[in-house]
């Protein structure tokens, strides 16, 4: 049996989807070390046999390491190098020649700060990891000019739970083609990064000029700013919603909208693909590049710009209903092409591979 230490910060539902699946697929061993719970995404996870989970506040710096080295995985999967145990603990292993991967979402934007970090961790990332598994190309090219070789870098780290999300498109088929929810749902924590602000000042600013229709817009979420939150007569704010219960909204709901100012993946967007929803993303959304076909599933607009933002609500407005339902339709085709199951190969994939 194969095990597998991943040394984590936050742990969501659709990350322990995929886990689940390789316990499954592949009969791995996997214990997970955790930062404790965000406030912001208290999601309830379930205890899932072969899944075992540490609190990091339970471990010092060297009982981490003898804890790590005592288990012998087969391999170690640290969320990027904010953690300097964990870094500890994969150079540790990398020395006795166990693969050690590097996981992120940070797209590459070419910055200093960016071009700063490549500089100092070309010195030491080569003698902590081994590989990078990365979400997309943005930050495939990232891990590049990081040094790791293209060989050694993998893409799609996350994926949506498509055994939760992908039956949705079908259960809310018949309902949304019979009457489609003139609804806009977004689902995204209450901070600044995510743009709620300018996405509900622009959509009141629609429904007060008659120019909304009979549209709402529904928003799932907490945060720093969710007590600021702008009120109006039709925009909701819903507050957080546990994963297992999201649908209940979602089946209410006919488009998804991310408006981001900041996003360098969205699982959201895959998640909401697969439940076959129309997209509108803010070009700030990593997801767009995998899921988001200008015109045939969606449409993507200039993040916090909300001129952009008002004309492409328009379009929206003025597409018939039987439009956005097949739009719906190709975003669970795009959001079937890679999944958990995918996900857990390639995992195996790296175990095999060796420290090379």
């Amino acid at each position: 049996m194969k095990k597998v230490l991943f040394l984590y910060t936050e742990t969501a539902p659709y990350f322990m989807a995929c886990v689940e699946r390789a316990v499954k697929d592949h009969g791995v061993e996997v214990h997970i070390v955790r930062w404790p719970v965000n406030e912001e995404a208290p999601f309830d996870l379930k205890p899932v046999d072969g899944i075992t989970v540490h609190a990091r506040d339970s471990f010092n710096a060297a009982s981490l390491r003898r804890f790590a080295n005592n288990l012998r995985p087969d391999i170690i999967l640290a969320s990027g190098w904010v953690d300097k145990t964990y870094l500890q603990v994969c150079r540790d292993a990398r020395k006795r020649g166990t693969p050690t991967v590097m996981c992120s979402d940070t797209a590459w934007r070419g910055g200093l700060r960016q071009w700063a970090a490549v500089g100092m961790g070309r010195l030491w990332l080569h003698r902590t990891f081994s590989h990078a598994w990365v979400t997309g190309e943005a930050q495939a090219m990232y891990a590049s000019f990081l040094g790791f070789p293209r060989r050694r870098v993998k893409t799609g780290f996350y994926a949506a739970d498509l055994d939760h999300f992908a039956p949705l498109a079908n259960r809310f088929g018949a309902a949304k083609a019979a009457r489609f929810p003139h609804r806009f749902l977004c689902v995204a924590r209450y901070i600044p990064a995510k743009g709620h602000q300018y996405l509900v000042e622009t959509f009141a600013e629609l429904c007060d000029a008659g120019q909304a229709g009979d549209w709402e817009l529904w928003c799932i979420g907490t945060g720093e700013l969710h007590p600021m939150a702008h009120s109006h007569p039709r925009i909701k704010h819903l507050g957080f919603v546990q994963a297992d219960e999201v649908w209940r909204y979602m089946e209410q709901s006919g488009v998804f909208i991310l408006p981001s100012l900041y996003e360098p993946w969205g699982v959201v967007v895959h998640e909401h693909a697969a439940a076959g929803f129309p997209l509108l993303l803010s070009d700030a959304v990593g997801a767009r590049h995998r899921f988001l076909e200008e015109g045939r599933n969606g449409h993507c607009f200039i993040a916090g710009d909300k001129e952009s933002l008002r004309k492409t609500f328009g379009k929206v407005i003025a597409t018939p209903d039987g439009e956005l339902l097949a739009m719906g339709r190709r975003s669970a085709e795009l959001a079937l092409g890679w999944g958990p199951g995918q996900w857990a190969a390639t995992l195996m994939e790296l175990i095999t591979s060796g420290d090379e």
